[in-house]
């Protein structure tokens, strides 16, 4: 793989994180703030994953492994917090 796909795909992670903060700080409820979050962790992952091989690296992809999986729990903890309507209901 070239440098200047790689460069792209950074700048293009980078601008989509930009984006995804917008998003974030634009949210009105919970649930869009939610899905702006989990937005953003996967947009972190990608630039993780590419990090890992721009610099050939493998910790940036076991962070972004670990990342993904805090995230998904995060997420599913938020949406069952959510439709339940409090923490132990």
């Amino acid at each position: 793989m070239t440098a200047v796909p790689l460069v792209l795909g950074l700048i293009w992670v980078t601008l989509l994180l930009v984006a995804g903060g917008v998003v974030l700080i634009r949210a009105r409820n919970a649930l869009q703030r939610i899905i702006a979050l989990d937005l953003l962790a996967l947009v972190v992952v990608s630039l993780l994953a590419l990090l890992s091989y721009a610099r050939d690296v493998s910790y940036y992809l076991d962070a972004a492994v670990a990342l993904a999986l805090l995230s998904f729990v995060a997420t599913v903890a938020a949406a069952r917090y959510l439709d339940a309507g409090g923490p132990l209901r």
